[in-house]
């Protein structure tokens, strides 16, 4: 399907200055406008003023059905320069417009929607733009990088609106395709440039601070924020389908040599630069960043059919960068928890593997043994999580009138809408408390053929190590006096959440977590009434 449309594509420039011109021109009206010329034309004919006072026709039937071969076309044949980009992306622009209306316009729809030809140009060309920008290195300069951050983002988009914005058709739809895998490959691995893309703004917001006003290296980081996430969403939106998560699990490219895990190393090495001047949506931009690719890795690794974790320690250098990915995520965790990190340090001095199981302990400690704490994590408890509103039309309409060095950026506001998800507030609640479960139930699990001797109640020793040092410490405001009444009011919460923990099952807990929360359990509380 593909070659066929390379093939059709490099015998498609018959015409070609006529629709260059008519795309350039179409590209600057957004829906409504655009719509509403589509309704005043006849014969699906549009005439139309142009900026320069021209009177021009266009043969909206001969434009729709071209517009997908020759942007793939302009692709293959380009050097890929800032004009060729900037116009690819402004008949990206077009194509989303097109489509976002299409159901208004019966013609519109006939071409982009019934016609299997077209369909399948439309598909081919999301997948050759993916999988250019994927290829692209670090080294380019001025506006591209945010030309090419802008396709990934739009050539996504434009999925949603060509083929459904059911994720669950989508899905099915790409899972479909003969050439589902070159598609997996190339979507995960443009987002990834992307990330790095921003991770290159956000250093040289420093230098950008002083060379240029803090407004136009915001604007620039701000635009960046919203494409990276756009894209990551619709990944995420992707994996959250069983049988989309199956099928990536089957591609050996993302799984057993590391695709997944290196978009995942670079959300997570995203550092944000001191100077920026309001850094709060960029600082929110880069933890839903964090968090989406952690929801991606976590789908994959709870996924059933196939062992994700199995097709990673399959090769080495998969193996070694599971392991630098596992690092990111203690490092962030680290950040999560820097009050008791501090604390850690200065009994211990470095973080080692045991540090980390020392690490829990101590913050669960704090948490068992206050009734406060304790009901803050099994009582309901809410955050707002938010998905991204992707406006293509506005967002290639920032980059496109933005200069070509981005000396002068455009000052049309370029913020995306935040629409809250809907989860229950129980059912985060019960999400949490299940997660609270697991990480005791994990820590104190023991698998002889793999842990060594010495590790065996290691963390259940350090909850109690920390428990006594902190009744021992005056300065903490405890006494050794009032240490039996602690051990109760800990032995109570532990009850209380092992019982809590039961009514999770099988929705949130399986039965083998609950288990090891009450060997846990029992184990501490025994220990404790020897306090």
């Amino acid at each position: 399907m593909m070659r066929n449309s390379i093939t059709e594509a490099s015998h498609s420039s018959r015409g070609a200055i006529d629709l260059i011109s008519e795309v350039k021109e179409l590209q600057r009206f957004n829906s409504q406008e655009l719509s509403k010329l589509l309704k005043d034309c006849e014969n699906f004919s549009l005439f139309h003023i142009t900026a320069n006072g021209l009177s021009v026709q266009i043969d909206m039937d001969k434009l729709v059905r071209l517009l997908p071969l020759h942007l793939i076309a302009v692709l293959l044949s380009s050097q890929r320069d800032e004009a060729s980009l900037r116009y690819l992306l402004s008949g990206l622009r077009l194509l989303c417009t097109l489509c976002e209306i299409a159901s208004r316009h019966s013609k519109l729809e006939q071409i982009l929607f019934d016609d299997l030809k077209v369909s399948e140009q439309l598909l081919d060309l999301v997948f050759h733009l993916l999988l250019v920008c994927c290829k692209q290195g670090n080294s380019f300069s001025g506006g591209m990088p945010l030309l090419y951050s802008a396709l990934v983002a739009c050539s996504m988009y434009l999925l949603t609106t060509c083929i459904s914005s059911q994720w669950s058709e989508l899905a099915y739809v790409l899972q479909a395709h003969p050439k589902v895998d070159i598609f997996l490959d190339a979507a995960f691995g443009a987002v990834r440039m992307s990330i790095n893309i921003l991770q290159n703004k956000l250093s040289e917001v420093e230098n950008d601070f002083h060379s240029k006003s803090s407004l136009t290296a915001e604007r620039v980081v701000n635009f960046c924020c919203q494409q990276c996430e756009a894209s990551l969403q619709f990944l995420q939106s992707l994996c959250q389908n069983k049988s989309f998560r199956e099928r990536i699990l089957r591609n050996k490219e993302l799984c057993g040599k590391g695709g997944v895990l290196h978009l995942v190393q670079s959300t997570l090495k995203l550092n944000i630069s001191p100077f920026l001047k309001e850094p709060l949506a960029v600082v929110a931009a880069v933890s839903r960043l964090k968090a989406r690719v952690l929801s991606i890795l976590l789908h994959l690794c709870e996924a059933e059919s196939v062992s994700y974790l199995d097709e990673v320690a399959s090769i080495p250098e998969s193996l070694d960068l599971a392991k630098s990915v596992a690092v990111e995520v203690i490092t962030l965790l680290k950040t999560m928890l820097s009050r008791d990190l501090k604390l850690l340090e200065n009994h211990s001095g470095k973080i080692y593997p045991r540090g980390l199981l020392q690490l829990n302990a101590l913050r669960l400690a704090d948490i068992f043994s206050d009734d406060s704490n304790f009901r803050s994590y099994i009582t309901i408890y809410f955050e707002v999580d938010a998905s991204l509103e992707y406006d293509p039309f506005t967002m290639a309409g920032w980059i496109l009138d933005s200069s070509p060095m981005l000396d002068i950026v455009s000052s049309k506001t370029c913020e995306s809408n935040f629409n809250p998800t809907n989860n229950a507030q129980a059912s985060y609640a019960h999400q949490r408390t299940s997660l609270l479960v697991k990480v005791i139930a994990n820590l104190h699990c023991f698998v002889p053929n793999i842990c060594k001797e010495q590790e065996r109640n290691f963390f259940l020793h350090k909850f109690l190590e920390r428990l006594k040092m902190d009744w021992q410490d005056q300065q903490a405001g405890f006494s050794f006096s009032s240490a039996p009444q602690k051990a109760v009011t800990i032995c109570k919460n532990l009850r209380s959440l092992l019982g809590h923990a039961e009514s999770l099952i099988p929705t949130f807990l399986n039965e083998e977590d609950v288990q090891l929360l009450s060997g846990s359990a029992c184990c501490a509380c025994v220990s404790l009434g020897g306090i």
